[in-house]
């Protein structure tokens, strides 16, 4: 009796790792949690972070600058497929989160992490490659901004915080 004791409890012990590894998993399927907002590091289970300059995904846009309340689209292209991202953009001058997504494709959903769409991330799991959104400056003056951008391959395997070009705000003395 003992031992079917035994294989009793390691049959529990193991249902309930599996069950929270799934549940665990499946959460981040759905999207970056907020706990990622400042870092825009997936919060996976022994993921191995890539170096940036090894990546094969670009982030950019076809405008060199930008005025408060502008409409910037905004790429982001890729040589191979992923799963999931963070996208946002920050204020050169300080690294804070600026301005609202206002287009989104399909598999993508806005996050708030410091105001309402700051950021977006993706809905579900399907492989992408080729995105495009469209950002909303703010109707203040912010200073020059850079879209970032954290790719998830897979659930071990990611690259954080890609970075376009400057994007120079137009009209600052």
């Amino acid at each position: 009796m003992e031992d079917g004791g035994r294989a009793h409890t390691a049959i529990v012990g193991w249902a309930c790792t599996t069950l929270c590894l799934v549940s665990y998993a499946a959460a981040f399927s759905q999207g970056a949690s907020l706990s990622a907002c400042s870092d825009m590091m997936p919060r996976h289970l022994r993921v191995q972070l890539h170096s940036s300059n090894s990546n094969y995904v670009t982030v950019h846009t076809n405008m060199s600058f930008f005025f408060p309340g502008d409409k910037v689209p905004v790429t982001v292209r890729s040589t191979r497929d992923y799963m999931g991202f963070m996208l946002q953009a920050r204020k050169v001058s300080n690294n804070e989160i600026a301005g609202t997504f206002i287009f989104l494709p399909p598999g993508s959903k806005l996050l708030t992490c410091f105001e309402d769409g700051d950021t977006v991330t993706h809905s579900d799991k399907s492989l992408k490659r080729n995105l495009s959104f469209v950002w909303k400056a703010p109707d203040q003056p912010i200073g020059d901004i850079k879209f970032f951008i954290s790719i998830v391959q897979s659930y071990f395997v990611y690259w954080a915080k890609i970075e376009s070009a400057v994007v120079a705000q137009g009209g600052q003395n």
